[in-house]
Parts: C-alpha cells; structure tokens; sequence
C-alpha cells in the first residue's frame, strides 16, 4: 500500500469500526470511522471523476480541519489529483497567485468566509469552474455557476459509480508511490511563495520514520487545530495519521481548542512555540488572581520542579527527598496543571518553527510533559532532525533521524540529504537549482553546527547573519533571528524585529503582548485605552526595558554575539499582521518587507530621536482599510560589556 488512499481502505478492511475522525459539532463529538471515511472518499472520488477531474490536476483546498475536506483531499489522490491546501485565514488576495500558478479548476472549501473569497477573484482566475462547500450555511440564495454543495458531488458521485462501477478502483490501483501526492506554497517570507511538491513516497517515508522514532500506534489521539495548509499540521494529522491508523479530533472552531484540548486529552501533540507561551501566559494570569496561599503552594512547587523536574523526566538520578517532594508536587500542583492545559494524556508534545525559549521549554518539562523540538521544514517534508526521550535540550533542535545525513557548508549552512526532500518547486527550475545539488543535497538556508553530544544546534537563516561595521563592536557577528527569540521568550513581548547588520549598533521594534501586558497594567491600576496607548505607556517601556537589558546580559556572556546587544528600541503603535503583509501565515517576519515599511522609524532610531510620527494603513478582519497613527517613544537600552573583554 503506496499511497494515501490506498493505505486508507487497508485501514478501513482491517478495522472498519474503528475511529478514525472526530468532529465536535454544536459540543457534541460526531466519529467517522474508518469505513465510513472509505465510503466517503469513493462517493467523491466518483464525482470529481464525473466532473471531469483529470490525472496530475490541482485541486485546492481550503478551511479549517474538516473530516469532509479530509476526505475530498484523499478523493482528489485516489484519482491521481494533486490537492492544493491553501490558509483558510489569507485574504482573497493571497489566493491569486497560488490559483494562477497551479492551474486550478476545482476548489473544495469549508464555508460562506472562502466561497466569498473564490468568488471574489473569479475574474482573475476565469479557470475556476467549480467550487464544493463543506458548510451550508448562508448560502442558500447563492446563485453562482460551478457552485455546489459537498452533498451534491456525492449524489452525482453515487450515480456515476452505478453507472461505472470499476472506474475508482482502476483510478486507484493506477496510483504508485512516486506519484506526486500535494503541493504546498512556501509561507514567502520574500518574494513569491514557492509551490513545494512532494511525492506519496516522500510524504510517507518521513511520517514512518517519525512514527518509528517515537513508537506511535494506532492509539494515539491528535487533536488537529493548525492550519492544514501548513505542512507541519499536515504530517501529524494526515501523513502520520494514515500511516499509523490512529484518531484525529477536528475542534469545533478556533475559539474552543482550548476546552476541545481538555475533552480529548491527546496523547500526541504539536503546537508552535506561541501557542506554549499562550497557554502558560493565561495561566500565570490565573495565578495572579488566585489567593495568596495558592500562589505560594504554585510558587513552591514550580522553584522544586524547576530544580528536579528536568532531571526526573530524563530519568537521572534524583535524591530520595526531592523525589518525595516532587511526587506530593504531582498529586497537588503538576498532575492540576497539566489536566487544565490538556496534556494529562500527552507521551510525545513536540514544538518546532521557530526557537522555544529555554525557560518555557523546562517549564512544561519540569511538570512532566514530554516536550521536545525537531527540526525541519516544507522542502525535507518536515522531519529531518527529532529528540530522543531523556535527550530534550532547549537549545539543541535534535539529532538526523533514519535515513537523513546531514553536513555544513563551509559558511555554516547546514545541508540535507534525506527520502523525504522536495521533488522541485512547481514551475520553478531555477529555485529548485538553488536550493538541490546535482548530488541530492538540500541547502536549508539556515546556519548552525553540531553538538559533542550529536545534537544540531541552529544560530540563524544563513542569509541574515550579518555583521556589525563601526563603532566599538565593529566585525562582530549579528544574528537578528537569535535576538529576537530571545525577546520573544518573555511573556511580555509578542513579536520583535532588530536591525543591525553593516550598522554600527542593534535597534529593534517591539509588539508588546497585549494579554499579558494589559494584565500587568491592571494589577497596577494603569489605565490605557487600547493597545496604541498602552503600548506607550513610560511604565510599559521599563518594563521592556528591563527585558532588553536582561537579554543583553545574556547576549554579553556569547563571546560570538555580544556585539548584538540592543542599544535603542521602541515599541510599535499596532500588533505586526499578516493581512498587513509584516507576518508570513504561519508567522515569520518579513523583515525586509518591515523596513522597507517603517524606514522613517529606522531613522529615527539610528538618527539618535526620542520619538517619532507614524501613520499606517492597517486592513481590519471586515476587509476595511484604516488608519492607525501615533507619536512613538524610543528608548535607550543599557548594554553590557563582553566577558572575555571584562577579564
């Protein structure tokens, strides 16, 4: 069994009746089991064939995670399609390019929001000829060519295999695993997003040895919230799921992951560094709220599992008393916690994306969870690099995994050979060249080494490593990207962009987190009227400050990265957005894009200013435009001195 729709029925013949979806629909959990999934997938696959669905065609789709979108994306497969997932969060826009590029003709999306989308960029794309719709409510009195709903391509799909019964069983066995299996578009960072195309071999091939390296079964349960676009959210609740056969839980919407995670209880997990800092900044927030004799029993608690707890996960030795300790900290605090954020059940929780902060990261450890890092990307189909049990660090990303080798470029580029690399760019020969030797190498774009202990250990995108040219620090190195995670490892900060190379000191914008901060301020009777006048609160800019500075301490102890310390900063008038083009989807800063944006505040930074005018075009959630301006402070930032320069 080679490809996805042909492991699905072997699935669906061995365990009929087991689960294999779960959707909560009006806070009732509805299963789809395997047989029904089989069922499903044949009725559609039926109809897009009656449709006139040919081999190697695009299909996109687009929404949240749905059994029945699931389902149309292994219907498009099971004829030899190529299912396109697309952010169910873009704005019509963003789907142009995508659409044009791949040639689309069908679309599968989950509701109203995306039908107005596709619709909306009809002209542009005249290609378009039908769209199926999950969800019908508010369309009733739509009345637009090619629109259907997902029951009718059913119906049609019923009809046409009466009339043609051996059609999606021929289709299917014509499938092999070397047929390309989905496309999905880089998040464009710069530039135009790229299409990334994987095989059913490559797609496979890393979700087994995934699978294997952390002994995943059909009894896992994964609760699939992240946008199925991003091919993270596709390995774990697709590619892995129907290679191991286990349970994926669908929530009923954005707003109610939080409770659908308790309900479910997975035993599986991954979620981004934000999501992490989401939910131990809301509970930080409860503790600020609770009594005084809870918070000293959470306070106790945390300082002994900060002490012992890493080293209990990791199975080293512990002394009799902590461990005592520790087990009483269990019934009465750590087994509490981890049943309210969800993970009482999770054996494996893994974070990847971006770099986790290293307090963060021991937290959830401390309290038992089993968090670890990987490392990978759309082009290597995810796992290149995984943790193994009592091996988790939080500054390594993890060791090569079966069948990858890794190797560094003589500028520090880490390069990959692994089963699981892209086949090409879609209609993109000279990107594909850049990036994928003649001898099977795939350059990562970014820089990093390897550890004594075998551990990678990424530093930053290769191509953003800068330097820094004049003044005290002149030749030392800049790496923005390890700045600013180092930022974003304080609950207060949300987002930073710094800027220093072939400059002669770092300045950086700051997005303060709006929770947590406004949370603080209102322990402290500071009144503000939203997020502009708060932001420039003078008490919200200590605050800041004072996490800068501790940021720059660390960053004096790096005998390569002291001269990074931040000189000046400021803090921006909006939250950085992707509809603003400043954010990727899945939340890289655009860095260019930024400073091209808000050069006048660059300016003002390096151009010795205390503060500065800005006005900026925003786009609301409604698709309105406005207008957001404000006079922002800039501040300095004590810096500190390099050790091996204080000897």
């Amino acid at each position: 069994m080679s490809t996805f729709p042909q492991l699905m029925l072997q699935h669906a013949a061995k365990r009929p009746d087991a689960a294999a979806l779960r959707l909560k629909e009006y806070g009732i959990w509805q299963t789809t089991s395997w047989a029904e999934l089989a069922r499903t997938v044949r009725q559609l696959a039926c109809g897009l064939a009656d449709a006139g669905l040919q081999r190697g065609e695009h299909v996109v789709v687009i929404g949240e995670n749905r059994p029945r979108l699931y389902a149309a994306m292994l219907a498009v497969q099971a004829l030899g399609g190529i299912p396109v997932p697309l952010y169910q969060d873009a704005v019509a826009a963003e789907f142009v390019y995508p659409i044009l590029n791949a040639e689309v003709r069908f679309g599968f999306v989950e509701d109203q929001e995306q039908v107005d989308k596709l619709l909306e960029i009809r002209a542009e794309c005249p290609a378009i000829a039908r769209i199926w719709y999950d969800d019908g409510r508010g369309l009733r009195n739509y009345d637009e060519p090619g629109l259907a709903a997902i029951d009718d391509l059913v119906e049609s799909g019923i009809r046409f295999d009466a009339a043609h019964p051996g059609r999606f069983d021929a289709e299917l066995a014509r499938g092999n695993e070397h047929d390309v299996a989905a496309m999905f578009f880089t998040s464009g960072t710069t530039g135009k997003p790229k299409g990334v195309v994987h095989t059913h071999f490559t797609l496979l091939d890393r979700a087994a040895a995934g699978a294997r390296f952390d002994r995943l079964t059909e009894r896992e349960e994964v609760l699939a919230y992240l946008p199925p676009a991003w091919i993270g959210q596709n390995i774990f609740s697709y590619a892995q799921w129907l290679a191991c056969g286990y349970v994926v839980n669908c929530p009923e919407a954005a707003e109610t992951v939080t409770i659908d995670l308790k309900e479910i209880g997975p035993t599986y997990y991954f979620a981004p560094p934000r999501v992490f800092e989401g939910l131990l900044t809301s509970v930080m927030i409860r503790m600020e709220d609770a009594s005084a004799l809870k918070r000293w029993m959470f306070q106790q608690a945390m300082e002994l599992a900060r002490r012992v707890g890493p080293a209990i996960m990791d199975g080293k030795p512990v002394g009799a008393i902590d461990k005592l300790k520790y087990a009483l900290g269990r019934l009465f605090v750590y087994g509490p916690l981890r049943n309210t954020l969800g993970f009482s059940r999770v054996r494996v929780a893994y974070t990847a994306g971006e770099a986790i902060g290293p307090d963060l990261f021991s937290f959830y450890r401390s309290i038992g969870i089993n968090l670890k890092q990987l490392y990978g990307s759309t082009e290597t189909a995810v796992f290149v690099c995984l943790q193994p049990d009592h091996e988790a660090k939080a500054d390594t990303v993890g060791v090569p995994i079966d069948g990858v080798e890794i190797k560094l470029a003589d500028n520090g580029e880490i390069l990959v050979k692994s089963p699981g690399l892209l086949r090409e760019y879609y209609k993109n020969p000279e990107a594909t060249a850049e990036v994928l030797t003649a001898d099977g190498w795939y350059h990562t774009g970014d820089a990093g080494f390897i550890d004594h202990g075998g551990h990678l250990k990424i530093i930053d995108r290769a191509k953003d490593v800068g330097r820094i040219v004049g003044g005290p620090n002149d030749g030392a190195m800049f790496a923005p990207k390890y700045v600013e995670n180092k930022l974003k490892f304080f609950p207060f900060i949300k987002e930073a962009v710094a800027f220093g190379d072939k400059r002669e000191k770092v300045c950086a914008f700051v997005n303060i987190d709006f929770e947590a901060v406004g949370n603080w301020a209102e322990k402290r009777n500071l009144p503000y009227a939203g997020y502009t006048d708060l932001a420039q609160k003078s008490e919200v800019y200590a605050l800041i400050q004072d996490c800068i500075e501790k940021v720059n301490a660390d960053l004096a102890a790096d005998d390569k990265l002291a001269g990074s310390q931040i000189s000046r900063f400021l803090i921006l008038h909006k939250e950085l957005d992707a509809d603003d083009g400043e954010l990727t989807r899945t939340r890289k800063v655009r860095r260019g894009f930024i400073a091209e944006r808000y050069q006048v505040l660059v300016d003002a930074l390096y151009g010795g200013k205390s503060e500065q005018f800005i006005e900026t075009q925003v786009k609301f959630e409604d698709g309105r435009s406005g207008v957001v301006s404000a006079t922002l402070r800039i501040a300095d930032a004590k810096t500190f001195p390099a050790m091996r320069q204080a000897a």
